[in-house]
């Protein structure tokens, strides 16, 4: 059974759109804690995510970056804002589809199915701009291609990944790799870093990973930052 979760603040529209959903044969969570909804949201997992734009707290168009940036969660946009900027703008960060209140039924289940269907067999996929990685297989599949990454240099890509465009600590990267940050030789932890680089580097990648002197590492375009050596 494909899980469903609904982040809308209008009570009433929230169980008028899960009972429609249940009806289907969805399991549907509601959202009731606005505060932490992007944390929460990650921790359910959901297989899609209908999102409105007006909420307390923070905006559905936050939320959206926030849960495309560290999980391939399809996002449903449901909202009243029938503006093509605010349509626009839902996509370039990550919606999948952007649907106006009001709504017919039988189109809304119907954009629900097929973007359920288009991310069928993605769940075990991390997404970035321009790229996906495979957390099972650590393949890299970016612009047709796919590239078979050493297991060590997978899981430091996928822990970057994890917490994109934040830095991530060198003991943090240890506990990926090798599940602990003691006793490890920080050399072991740069070459497989500096093999990764150059790896990417060969790639049409959008990202590149930086150091932040003394405190660890992260994921960034090359406008955002610059390479500074560890």
């Amino acid at each position: 059974m494909k899980s469903i979760a609904i982040v809308e603040d209008e009570k009433m529209v929230a169980e008028e759109l899960a009972s429609m959903l249940e009806k289907e044969g969805y399991r549907v969570t509601c959202a009731e804690d606005f505060s932490r909804i992007t944390e929460e949201v990650l921790a359910l997992r959901p297989d899609l995510l209908i999102l409105d734009i007006n909420l307390p707290e923070k905006s559905g168009f936050q939320i959206c970056r926030e849960v495309k940036n560290k999980s391939t969660i399809p996002v449903v946009m449901l909202t009243s804002r029938d503006q093509l900027p605010d349509e626009l703008h839902a996509l370039e960060l990550g919606a999948d589809e952007y649907i106006t209140k009001p709504y017919r039924k039988e189109r809304l289940l119907a954009r629900v199915a097929n973007v359920l269907r288009r991310y069928e067999g993605r769940q075990n996929m991390l997404e970035g701009p321009g790229f996906f990685l495979d957390r099972g297989t650590y393949t890299l599949f970016i612009d047709g291609t796919s590239v078979l990454l050493p297991k060590n240099q997978g899981k430091i890509l996928e822990a970057l990944m994890l917490d994109l465009g934040s830095v991530v600590s060198k003991e943090t990267l240890c506990e990926a790799v090798w599940g602990t940050s003691e006793f490890i030789d920080e050399n072991a932890l740069q070459v497989n870093l500096t093999r990764l680089k150059k790896t990417m580097a060969g790639l049409p990648m959008k990202l590149q990973i930086t150091a932040e002197r003394g405190v660890g590492y992260k994921l960034e375009s090359p406008s955002e930052g610059t390479v500074e050596n560890p």
